[in-house]
């Protein structure tokens, strides 16, 4: 399967990534590529977290889980948010320390050269994830590829930081930059928590989704007198959508069977793993009319 080969990929770039910036964490005493590897190691657990969850999440629906296992995506991102949380709150915690009892940097430039490499590791992975994340519509993948393109922008200030410690000689640069840069992935946590969570408690799809979704609807509103209580939800890379269809009491049970096909393959086109259903209503048998 190609989403778990290549969430397998990003397991193996970061083990490899974390165990360098440790490594030279310890040799240089900088307290930024300390903290660059324990947020390496985060995208690392979030790595292993995504591979297990994108395996899970592409089981078949069964007897016990009618509905297949997407949500298990959605509750990986989920975690993989909180810990980008974590991290950001320990490096922080890491930095006032090292503010309050700084020490020197040795071999700096080896620290530079770590980090650009890493940065240089993580950023194709990333690109990899992310093509491959899009493809497969999965949310424990997008969160993933987050994880490693933080990681390539953090891994960059980090290699920058340690340049102006050299040139300037100014070693509370070391920690400061590793509090903007805790900051800045903690920001990012949350936007893509905005993304993980919500379908949790089945909340609908965006705006702009379901006006296409109604869109694509209306555009076969010559063969049916009008639809109401549009539902939509999503779980892991699947979308849930259902309405009611209020047909002429004359058409046939196999032309509105055509025209629910016809909607369901449109609206498949939009969201290629998409469940539809339509409920078909005839004219006479409606009580409430809700105008969409």
């Amino acid at each position: 399967m190609k989403g778990t080969s290549v969430a397998f990929l990003s397991v193996i770039s970061n083990s490899f990534v974390v165990i360098l910036k440790l490594a030279v964490g310890m040799l240089t005493g900088s307290v930024a590529i300390v903290s660059e590897a324990i947020h390496s190691s985060l995208d690392l657990a979030a790595s292993l977290i995504a591979f297990f969850s994108v395996r899970l999440s592409g089981r078949s629906a069964d007897r016990n889980h009618p509905y297949g296992h997407g949500k298990i995506e959605n509750i990986s991102g989920t975690i993989e948010t909180l810990l980008i949380f974590v991290a950001g709150i320990w490096i922080i915690y890491e930095c006032i320390h090292k503010i309050m009892h700084p020490t020197p940097i040795e071999m700096p430039y080896l620290g530079i050269l770590v980090m650009v490499a890493g940065a240089g590791i993580n950023f194709f992975v990333s690109k990899k994830v992310s093509k491959t994340a899009k493809e497969m519509n999965s949310v424990a993948m997008k969160s993933n590829a987050l994880h490693l393109l933080t990681d390539v922008y953090t891994s960059l200030g980090v290699g920058f930081s340690l340049l102006l410690v050299t040139l300037t000689g100014w070693t509370i640069l070391d920690p400061i930059i590793g509090i903007v840069l805790a900051i800045y992935i903690m920001k990012e946590a949350y936007t893509l928590m905005k993304e993980s969570f919500p379908p949790l408690l089945d909340a609908r799809l965006t705006d702009e989704e379901e006006e296409h979704i109604i869109e694509l609807i209306q555009a076969y509103r010559e063969l049916f007198i009008e639809f109401h209580d549009l539902r939509t939800r999503r779980s892991g890379p699947v979308e849930y959508i259902d309405f009611h269809l209020v047909v002429a009491s004359t058409v046939s049970i196999g032309s509105a069977h055509r025209l629910c096909d016809q909607i369901e393959q449109d609206i498949k086109a939009l969201f290629q793993r998409a469940h539809v259903l339509i409920h078909v209503e005839p004219e006479h048998e409606r009580s409430d009319l809700h105008p969409s």
